[in-house]
């Protein structure tokens, strides 16, 4: 490792792939550059796999379902319940990891540990209440029995955007499940999962059950396929964009594979004209500017009643005044890099082109003066349907108010998507919150808050933002079948 950080215990810091219960370079020798997107350096090297090295993946979760899946839900419990517990322990160094290779300040960084464990203790315990049911009979003498089986071995592919807790809300329940899965973390943010992968093999996670294999973007496309492809692979569950998940879904269909497809989002902001604004405003910011805007769930499309949108600006501005640009490590920075110059070029190509077509700038609206991804906090209004950021996802810092004066406008215009992941709506009327709540098109619906996520609820979209859902109970089902048993007893 070029970049080195101080941690607590320097073996989690990982770089070999981990397939097997064994720390492994590609086949092929190859390996990838990681760089820590705040200052450009050099964090280490990744193994650079290819389908060799995800077939032999497969091969070891396959050898290791058997014994696995045999264990009660309370054997299986045990060592998840470790795993959560040295998730927690080693929380600080975790953030590190997670800050170097991602960029989110370390305070940021350490929150979203935390929720990754969460995820691991839930479905610990979750593992317990996989209930089948007995059907009352329709004929004497015959039982009907309903039970939950695992799929077998389970695929995922996680984002660099949240690298822990991505990673543990795919693998804790697939594990409590019964599966065992083989694990490909984006290739911005390798050491974030194999840094979890040191402590479920700590808290006693056997070889095979969870296999983690590394590679750079020209190598994500052959990966999918040799996930996709395989038949000893009974479940895929990916987070990712629209287009690859609908790819990704389509190369499923070849061996029936069930699906998770948690994608993008263009989530509307709703302030009516009752709303609390100074909640309003401090739940924007939160919701939008956590992670440098680089959520699925982030708000895309900022709706204001016309009547408080002057004040909502006032305030606003005031707001964004007081989030310190950063690099994560630094004291009292609130607003991180974002992942990639790719990333910065579409921040402001969205900005351009909402300029052209006669939004205002207020605040921001262009690079830092600094080394790294950096993008300064921007607000802008007037924008219009047709406008780039109301089409598409800007994933960065950049919040853009357009105004509303019906509440059938408002909906025509929250829902005028092919996407419907999230929304959040501000109101102190209980009539319009039910009748608004209900009427948004998303998966997910925040009333007077920003913070929406937690591993107790369902996550998930409609629309063209994903099938299944992620959390709570609902969770570990997606990794289960359900099998009749028809029992016939002589008498």
């Amino acid at each position: 490792m070029k970049e080195k950080v101080k941690l607590l215990d320097d073996s989690l810091l990982r770089d070999r792939a981990y397939v097997g219960g064994e720390w492994i370079q590609a086949v092929s020798g190859a390996t990838f550059d990681v760089v820590n997107p705040a200052t450009g350096e050099l964090i280490g090297k990744a193994p650079h796999m290819a389908a060799v090295d995800v077939e032999h993946a497969i091969i070891q979760a396959e050898a290791a379902f058997g014994e696995w899946s045999a264990r009660t839900a309370k054997e299986r419990e045990a060592p998840l319940k470790e795993w959560a517990r040295l998730i927690v322990a080693n929380a600080s160094d975790l953030a590190a990891i997670l800050t170097l290779e991602q960029g989110k300040p370390l305070s940021d960084a350490k929150n979203e540990v935390l929720f990754a464990a969460s995820f691991v203790e839930w479905f610990a315990e979750e593992a317990k209440r996989t209930y089948g049911e007995v059907i009352p009979g329709s004929r004497r003498n015959v039982t009907y029995v309903a039970i939950k089986e695992p799929v077998g071995v389970a695929a995922g592919i996680t984002p660099w955007n949240l690298p822990c807790a991505m990673v543990t809300r795919k693998a804790a329940p697939a594990l409590a499940a019964g599966c065992t899965m083989v694990l490909k973390p984006a290739e911005h943010t390798p050491f974030s999962a194999l840094a979890l992968c040191v402590l479920a093999e700590r808290a006693g996670i056997p070889r095979g059950v969870l296999n983690v294999v590394t590679a750079d973007r020209p190598a994500a496309e052959e990966i999918g396929r040799t996930l996709t492809s395989s038949h000893a692979v009974g479940k895929l569950s990916f987070t990712g964009s629209t287009a690859v998940g609908k790819r990704l879904a389509a190369q499923c269909a070849d061996t029936m594979k069930r699906v998770s497809l948690e994608l993008g989002g263009n989530s509307p902001f709703i302030v009516f004209a009752d709303a609390d604004l100074d909640v309003a405003v401090s739940s924007a910011v939160f919701a939008k500017f956590r992670n440098a805007g680089q959520t699925c769930i982030a708000p895309n499309r900022f709706l204001i009643d016309a009547s408080v949108h002057d004040e909502f600006v006032k305030r606003m501005i005031a707001a964004i005044g007081e989030l310190s640009l950063g690099d994560g490590f630094e004291p009292g920075v609130t607003l991180g890099p974002l992942i990639s110059e790719d990333a910065v070029q579409k921040v402001e190509r969205h900005v351009a082109d909402a300029l052209a077509r006669g939004a205002k700038l207020l605040v921001g609206g262009k690079r830092a003066d600094r080394k790294g991804n950096f993008f300064l906090p921007t607000l802008m209004t007037g924008i219009s349907p047709e406008m780039a950021m109301s089409c598409e996802e800007t994933f960065g810092p950049v919040m853009g108010l357009a105004t509303f004066t019906s509440e059938d406008e408002l909906l025509q215009r929250a829902n005028g998507t092919r996407l419907g992941l999230a929304s959040y709506m501000f109101s102190r009327d209980a009539a319009r919150i039910h009748r608004t709540s209900r009427a948004l098109q998303a998966g997910i619906v925040g009333v007077n808050t920003g913070a929406i996520a937690t591993e107790v609820a369902p996550f998930g979209g409609f629309k063209e933002s994903g099938i299944g859902r992620e959390g709570a109970r609902q969770g570990i089902d997606e990794f289960m079948e359900t099998k009749f048993i028809c029992e016939a007893f002589p008498g």
